[in-house]
């Protein structure tokens, strides 16, 4: 174990320890109330937190460990594809805007299932919202718990079982003592260490490989392929990149984990001022991590594992202290991402479902225990499930983002913008897109992928029609916004 490694990304833990501890007093001291303070920080975030914490949720362990991971395997290509992501907070915070805030907070909303409730009026919605939420993101979490684990194990030696229990439980305590407002003042750090993290690691590597035209010299003698749009083999096709598209940014909007902080900030300039921020810095991060995992591939050959270049590269390149220090942004991407997944599933099972169909007049006493001990028993299913990892996680996690976004995307989006949106037709939406792409996951996995595109892009049509279709076969009266 090299210390000099280690002793950074302690003092890192030390520092988001001491902000959960910070938050669960704020909480406690919150006049907006528990539920509001602990799963959403009270409505009071700024612009750059609320960028940052966007920006940490969504740049997770696929994007500092397995996306530059593939970007490893498959070249430049990956590198094409993976940019199609800068758009995200600011196509997000556009398509959502101030009317999703406003009616939010009209509906007393707390968790994306609460506005669909709302909007709604049925109870079929909010059990098929609380089963997608559950049972996609479970497949997130493993992701990270597993790129934790991952970095732990490259910078210590430890075994990968020891070291997802190490992760496990550090992420679990300030998670479930500081709720929602530790998460977002976190994720303002973490957005700042992924930043300059990033930085300093793309410019070791290019140094330390010689200069740009050196590295791509390098991948060219390899193989041609690695400096072209379409991978190391030629399968990267035109249509699955620009299908990809709809993945990482248009279909981000359907992202539980994403929508849920466009309820969260306090007024329209933070919102304004998030757009830009959040635009900008994702672009930065994205570009860096995956050049990184390209010109890796010269100075480190050979890496079986692609969710080990990152920690790998780091101490090739950079003196340990150093190291050390550049890898707590891939450390605070995991955890970034990980907390919100567990706040938001925690949510669902708490507000949702416990709330609203087993126990409604439940004291805030029995709802703060509800809410600690669902958080700890959900991070304790996650490690077990952690422990037999795949060789990409950013798959893993790829297939978590299809479902959700195949899930919501139109009950979002269609209940803000057309008054004609009702229960039959957000039901079958539902219903389709989480079937329809289960369907074809599995489906692209024998036999390629359906027209070429990538899994998510049919299953988005297909629940668009049937929410059209069937919203209006069914009934066809005006929603009235105003009203409720």
């Amino acid at each position: 174990m090299s210390w000099s490694v280690v002793i950074p990304l302690l003092a890192f833990l030390a520092i988001i320890f001491f902000i959960g501890i910070w938050s669960s007093r704020k909480t406690a001291a919150s006049e907006s109330g528990f539920l509001q303070d602990y799963f959403l920080g009270g409505r009071e975030l700024g612009g750059f937190v609320l960028a940052m914490t966007m920006v940490a949720t969504y740049g997770s362990a696929s994007s500092f460990l397995g996306g530059p991971g593939t970007a490893y395997t498959i070249g430049f290509g990956w590198i094409l594809l993976a940019m199609t992501q800068v758009v995200t907070g600011y196509f997000v915070l556009m398509v959502l805007g101030k009317k999703f805030a406003i009616l939010a907070r009209r509906y007393n909303a707390i968790t994306l299932t609460d506005f669909l409730k709302a909007r709604y009026q049925s109870p079929v919605v909010v059990i098929l919202s609380a089963a997608a939420i559950i049972i996609f993101l479970f497949s997130a979490m493993a992701a990270q718990w597993v790129g934790g684990a991952r970095l732990v194990e490259s910078l210590t030696g430890m075994s990968y079982n020891t070291a997802l229990f190490i992760f496990a439980v550090s992420v679990l305590i300030y998670v479930i003592v500081g709720g929602f407002r530790a998460v977002a003042v976190t994720d303002a750090v973490q957005g700042s260490v992924m930043v300059i993290g990033t930085l300093i690691l793309l410019v070791a590597v290019i140094v330390a490989g010689g200069g740009v035209p050196n590295i791509i010299r390098d991948l060219t003698a390899e193989n041609p392929n690695l400096i072209t749009p379409f991978g190391p083999d030629g399968t990267l096709s035109k249509a699955y990149v620009s299908s990809f598209w709809i993945l990482v940014g248009v279909g981000v909007v359907g992202l539980p984990q994403i929508a849920v902080r466009a309820m969260s900030y306090k007024s329209s300039k933070s919102m304004h001022r998030a757009i830009i921020i959040g635009t900008i810095v994702t672009g930065v991060i994205m570009l860096n991590m995956h050049l990184i995992g390209v010109f890796a591939r010269p100075i480190l050959p050979g890496i079986e594992v692609g969710d080990k270049v990152i920690p790998l590269i780091s101490m090739e390149v950079l003196p340990s202290w150093l190291a050390g220090v550049v890898l707590a942004a891939p450390m605070a991407a995991i955890m970034s991402t990980v907390d919100s997944l567990l706040i938001l599933v925690s949510s669902t099972i708490v507000k949702d479902v416990y709330l609203n169909y087993i126990k409604p007049d439940a004291s805030i006493k029995v709802i703060k225990r509800a809410s600690f001990g669902v958080t700890a028993v959900l991070g304790i299913i996650v490690y077990l499930l952690a422990l037999n990892p795949p060789d990409l996680l950013i798959f893993l996690n790829l297939f978590a983002f299809g479902g959700l976004e195949a899930a919501f995307i139109w009950p979002i989006v269609m209940g803000l913008y057309w008054k004609y949106s009702n229960k039959y037709g957000a039901i079958a939406s539902m219903a389709v897109g989480m079937a329809s792409y289960v369907f074809l996951h599995y489906y692209n996995q024998a036999n390629g992928n359906l027209l070429d595109v990538h899994t998510v892009t049919i299953p988005v049509v297909l629940s668009f029609v049937a929410f059209v279709g069937v919203s209006l076969l069914f009934k066809r009266e005006a929603f009235d916004y105003e009203a409720r």
